[in-house]
């Protein structure tokens, strides 16, 4: 998860680090077990993104309350457009969560942990430098990342879930999801999809590593397109975010 990279950018080596959610498996739809349960209240800090109806109700859980923190504090927050009730999660209050999707989000999610370990760790001189050069590289990878698209003639992007909505929003293109409410989309968004993509010569589709490529295999073969795989849950945030702007933006 890249909330684990942020933190490690802090502190480096110095505790062991362990994610809730396994490779592989959807923030949105897991199940966490007992072991976890237990090991939450003998974690010295608890990190979450605030924002998933699993974590309020895990979290819930925790006996020191005042070691949970909540890493999407002050960022300005969007409506989610997907639901995943049938799973058992829907998202808290209706929101989108996928806030760590974008460079400027996560410079306040780093600013947020680094609040919450400074506290904890007054005199560490270390997890200020480090905090320091990590806000420098996501300042960086922002400044990379906006004047990329500008350079570029890409006003929107077509992705099977919308995961990617606060870095549209920060860059100023438009995400068209396949997926709507956690439902497949009825034949006439399909076909407004569809046509809205060959107008407009769209290369590429892109879908999530947690979804089949089956999911948008139908639509790039009717327009012609490539389907794309990303992952928004790689560990890595910063090449992460390289890599889907490149896949965006290439012509």
């Amino acid at each position: 998860m890249p909330l684990r990279s942020l933190v490690q950018g802090i502190v480096g080596d110095d505790f062991d680090i362990e994610v809730l959610v396994p490779p592989g498996a959807s923030p949105e739809t897991f199940e966490p077990t007992p072991r976890q349960f237990v090991g939450l209240n003998k974690a010295r800090m608890v990190f979450n993104v605030g924002l998933i109806d699993f974590e309020t109700t895990l979290l819930a859980k925790v006996e020191d309350q005042a070691k949970v923190v909540n890493l999407s504090r002050g960022i300005e927050l969007i409506a989610g457009t997907c639901s995943h009730g049938s799973h058992g999660h829907t998202h808290t209050h209706g929101i989108d969560p996928h806030v760590w999707t974008s460079p400027r989000a996560l410079q306040k999610m780093a600013e947020n942990a680094y609040e919450a370990i400074r506290k904890a760790y007054p005199d560490s001189v270390k997890y200020e430098t480090n905090y320091r050069l990590l806000q420098q590289e996501l300042k960086a990878l922002d400044e990379r990342t906006a004047a990329r698209i500008a350079a570029s003639d890409v006003e929107y992007f077509i992705i099977y879930h919308p995961a990617l909505t606060y870095y549209a929003r920060d860059y100023g293109l438009r995400q068209i999801a396949i997926e709507a409410d956690g439902k497949e989309p009825s034949a006439k968004q399909l076909t407004q999809i569809i046509r809205q993509a060959r107008e407009d010569g769209v290369r590429r589709i892109l879908y999530q590593s947690q979804f089949p490529a089956s999911a948008v295999e139908v639509i790039a073969r009717d327009i012609d397109a490539q389907y794309v795989e990303v992952d928004p849950l790689r560990e890595d945030v910063i090449a992460n975010i390289e890599e889907i702007t490149g896949i965006i933006t290439q012509r």
